[in-house]
């Protein structure tokens, strides 16, 4: 029982770390003038997303860990420590970004773009054999509400929390794969 309880954890502190770029993003869409209908549509779908991106990674994961053994989970490891360095080095960057406007396109485009560190991640837990509906629920459950929790305080505040909480989902994905790295060396 304490086994599923930690893998639990386990699952909302990665699904809080790859919902961290939904969140930041929405701190941005937020300033917009949404009405809660739209800020409600908008969480749904960049869930759906972060189930969709991670089943597809799983999928994939499972495929390369029957192929490749324990050469596929070093892989999955150093996959997480690239994503999480590349969440951090993007959030101390300086550029704009762009704004996609939250409807038609733009938020398929949107909710695309926010989830697809979810198919790396999924990739990984694929070959570890991670319990799929576990984190397809996690994934879904997080990002659907640390979007709207984004787009909510978005229309409170200007965003000066948008670039650290993207480093800190860096950094937690960041330590995940050195965890997973260290079972090798």
């Amino acid at each position: 029982m304490s086994e599923v309880v930690g893998e639990i954890m386990t699952l909302m502190l990665m699904a809080a770390a790859l919902g961290m770029d939904a969140f930041s993003v929405g701190l941005g869409m937020g300033m917009y003038k949404l009405r809660l209908r739209k800020i409600f549509e908008i969480g749904i779908i960049i869930g759906i997303f972060h189930v969709l991106m991670p089943l597809a990674g799983m999928t994939a994961g499972r495929f390369l860990s029957e192929q490749f053994g324990a050469l596929a989970s070093f892989i999955g490891g150093l996959l997480l420590i690239i994503l999480g360095v590349q969440m951090i080095w993007s959030s101390l960057k300086d550029d704009d970004e762009k704004v996609i406007t939250p409807v038609g396109l733009g938020l398929l485009f949107f909710a695309l773009s926010v989830s697809m560190d979810s198919f790396s991640v999924g990739l990984t837990l694929g070959i570890y054999g991670a319990k799929t509906v576990l984190v397809l629920v996690c994934f879904g459950v997080m990002a659907t509400l640390q979007t709207w929790a984004g787009l909510l305080l978005g229309k409170k505040v200007r965003g000066w929390l948008g670039a650290y909480s993207e480093a800190l989902g860096g950094a937690i994905l960041l330590a995940f794969g050195i965890k997973l790295m260290a079972v090798f060396l």
